[in-house]
């Protein structure tokens, strides 16, 4: 029987000028072709990818600084949503959650992008596309579709992040890949009194405002997602207790000084969190349990603090 194909790369003797090589390959290429870092930060674009997109490698703009200045300018790609933030909240949920990705977009200016997304284990991307304006239309509706439906299957209606589908999808893929991770359950505290006190639409906007400031505190790389009523689902891959706790307290800190409703100044909230590091060979029911019982504690000692399930310490 023969033997495998040996997939390693491999580089020919004495070639430390690829790097170099590959680099001015991908600036002189007529693909379109962008590099970010783990924060999400564009720190390559060749021509294609400037004309298109019409942004320069500067050091701090983030992908979303992207979409965001090119939607209020009416340019690159064309978004056809009628709350854009909700629209970003949601691509962002998506984003850099596989190793690769493909999907189809349209820009202002006309043309057709097939583009794809090859995201490294230390959050870099690699982003290529191509101009397929040219081939055959008549699929193209129905691509559409099925790609809205896709994206409406993993997406929780009213905030716009990750729904409880899509969270167990990103758990399913992290536990196959054996890589360390948290998982982290939150809570809004007293939220039927919100509800009670202010109506079910001022309640709406709470969660919205939580949503938001859920997915401001995290990675690219991380997930995020609302898998009941006031209850959300927080992943952070690669990290340790120290850093998780970090990650949250911080988030918790956001919350607690947020005023969600301009209408309702007076109005404030916060969020408990229960935490747990996943241990080799646990499987998701016994994770989950470990989280929700943290959880329990941090409403028990009263509400609006993390509890860590290793040592229930805060």
């Amino acid at each position: 029987m023969p033997s495998a194909p040996d997939i390693t790369p491999h580089a020919a003797p004495g070639d430390e000028a690829l790097p170099a090589a590959a680099l001015a390959l991908l600036q002189a290429s007529g693909l379109i072709v962008g590099i970010f870092d783990g924060q999400d930060i564009l720190r390559f674009a060749n021509p294609g990818f400037i004309d298109a997109y019409h942004v320069r490698p500067d050091g701090h703009s983030t992908w979303v600084d992207l979409m965001r200045g090119n939607y209020q300018r009416q340019r690159g790609t064309a978004v056809d949503a009628k709350d854009f933030e909700a629209w970003l909240t949601s691509a962002r949920s998506r984003r850099g959650k596989k190793p690769f990705r493909a999907f189809e977009s349209n820009n202002h200016d006309g043309r057709w992008i097939w583009m794809t997304e090859t995201t490294l284990d230390n959050g870099w991307m690699l982003c290529v596309a191509s101009d397929i304006t040219a081939l055959n239309e008549d699929g193209r509706s129905l691509r559409q579709t099925r790609d809205q439906a896709l994206r409406a299957a993993q997406t929780d209606a009213l905030t716009g992040i990750s729904n409880r589908k899509h969270m167990t999808q990103q758990l399913d893929q992290l536990l196959a890949q054996a890589q360390p991770f948290a998982l982290v359950l939150l809570d809004l505290d007293h939220f039927k009194r919100i509800n009670d006190q202010y109506g079910h639409p001022a309640g709406d906007g709470v969660l919205c405002n939580f949503a938001r400031h859920l997915q401001a505190s995290t990675r690219r790389g991380d997930g995020c997602g609302r898998v009941g009523g006031e209850e959300f689902v927080l992943l952070l891959p690669g990290v340790d207790a120290a850093q998780a706790r970090t990650i949250v307290l911080r988030l918790l800190q956001r919350v607690r000084t947020a005023r969600p409703l301009p209408a309702i100044p007076e109005l404030h909230y916060s969020t408990s969190a229960g935490l747990a590091l996943h241990r080799p060979g646990e499987d998701l029911a016994q994770l989950y349990q470990r989280a929700d019982r943290a959880l329990y504690r941090a409403k028990s000692a009263g509400r609006d603090r993390l509890d860590l399930d290793d040592d229930g310490q805060a």
